[in-house]
């Protein structure tokens, strides 16, 4: 049940089915994570006012340790100017014009991902999105490297990501020894090769246009000083681990969403075969909001997936100042929790929201004014890489759902494992030629 005005301020454990209860309960419940008191917000409009409207006021949290071993230098800097500079040195590589640049790439990966299934032989299909969205992301972020070396790199970073993906975000399960001791080798081990590749190209030989050769070369903003090498390499581990575990989560959702939901999968089929529009975003990767008319069905379809299933599904901040937030004055240094993956379910907001319905997004528009649709945050740490997300999601499903037709492996039952990300627990797939 709800909480009741008598309890809502005591203290209850973060657990998912409570959460989910919590939705029709107060808009700001007190909760316990790992024995720390916490406020968990379910309103869409106070999420918004603690992203955007009162963002300065709401700093980093280290309530749930997502980026633990990540940088806290450049895009995840807790002070607001050096992250500003930070995402304005990333955005020329992310934006609209990179990104049909590195289209080709995209679909490059995405055929030879393809190439490297056999009819009737089970894949693991979240291993096979970690190594596609990684070779993906080294090199559109840092540019070309040697085969040997790419292909080495791709697979320390795709078990990075894995071991990223699977990690518990809170409480004995993210200290217990064996866990955490996998995913620092795993990060020790991309991270040296890593930094190889960064030595080998502090003095290019000609001019370098990537993401990598911007952190180098920059000056760094007037408050901080430029990044040191080390800094550089934490970084570019955060950016590639990033864009890979969320990439990769979002299309084991939507490759397993295919299987389990047949007359979608024709639909997008048929989408995918269309001529390219701007205004619908067929065939063109757009992302919601871009064109004229409504979204194509393949991006309703992504929409749908990543409302359901959004792979950043759990967000902490902590208050820098005293705040009024709703009805409550909340002091400095409160820890406050939303969920994304609670707030696309909010039945406020969403007819038959655990229904998937790509055809929803027809008349819905999410609303500014608010936070009812996040897959990517919003306000100034929004996804930088968005636009770069969307158009990769749209390659990646487009060749391999139309190379491939993907059943579930008999037997298996994959469920929602919600750790660092939203995945798919063990999702093994069979794939039979179209």
């Amino acid at each position: 049940m709800p909480p009741t005005p008598r309890d809502a301020d005591r203290p209850q454990e973060l657990r998912f089915s409570r959460m989910e209860r919590l939705l029709g309960g107060h808009p700001i419940s007190t909760v316990s994570v790992d024995g720390t008191s916490a406020r968990f917000v379910t309103d869409p409009a106070l999420v918004r006012h603690i992203l955007v409207t009162d963002a300065r006021h709401y700093g980093k949290s280290e309530l749930l340790q997502k980026a633990r071993i990540l940088s806290k230098s450049g895009l995840l800097a807790p002070d607001d100017a050096r992250h500003r500079h930070y995402r304005r040195l990333a955005h020329p590589h992310l934006r609209t014009t990179a990104v049909t640049a590195h289209t080709p790439l995209m679909e490059d990966v995405a055929r030879a991902t393809a190439a490297s299934w056999r009819p009737g032989q089970p894949v693991d299909i979240q291993a096979a999105m970690c190594r596609a969205a990684g070779r993906i992301a080294l090199n559109a972020l840092l540019g070309p490297t040697s085969g040997q070396t790419s292909a080495l790199l791709t697979e320390r970073l795709a078990a990075l990501s894995w071991e990223m993906i699977t990690k518990p975000l809170y409480g004995n399960a993210a200290r217990a020894r064996r866990p955490a001791h996998r995913l620092r080798q795993a990060s020790t081990d991309f991270r040296t090769l890593l930094a190889r590749c960064i030595t080998d190209r502090l003095n290019p030989p000609g001019p370098t246009t990537h993401y990598l050769a911007a952190l180098l070369a920059d000056a760094g903003p007037a408050a901080g000083g430029a990044l040191s090498g080390e800094q550089v390499c934490d970084e570019a581990v955060m950016m590639l681990t990033a864009a890979t575990v969320t990439t990769a989560s979002v299309m084991s959702w939507a490759l397993y969403t295919l299987a389990r939901h047949p007359l979608a999968e024709e639909k997008v089929l048929k989408d995918l075969a269309q001529p390219a529009d701007t205004d619908t975003g067929i065939g063109t990767g757009a992302r919601p909001g871009h064109g004229h008319g409504p979204p194509g069905y393949t991006l309703r379809f992504l929409m749908e997936v990543l409302r359901l299933h959004p792979p950043v599904w759990i967000t902490s901040r902590r208050t820098l100042t005293p705040v009024t937030l709703g009805e409550h004055s909340l002091p400095a240094g409160t820890d406050v929790v939303f969920s994304s993956y609670l707030l696309h379910r909010h039945p406020a907001h969403y007819r038959d929201p655990h229904r998937f319905d790509p055809d929803r997004w027809l008349t819905t528009r999410p609303r500014p004014q608010d936070a009812t649709y996040l897959p990517f945050g919003t306000g100034a740490r929004g996804c930088v890489g968005e636009t770069f997300a969307w158009q990769e999601l749209h390659v990646l499903l487009g060749v391999l759902a139309q190379e491939w037709r993907l059943t579930l492996q008999p037997g298996t039952r994959p469920r929602a494992a919600a750790h660092t990300t939203l995945h798919p627990h063990r999702l093994l797939m069979i794939p039979q030629p179209r």
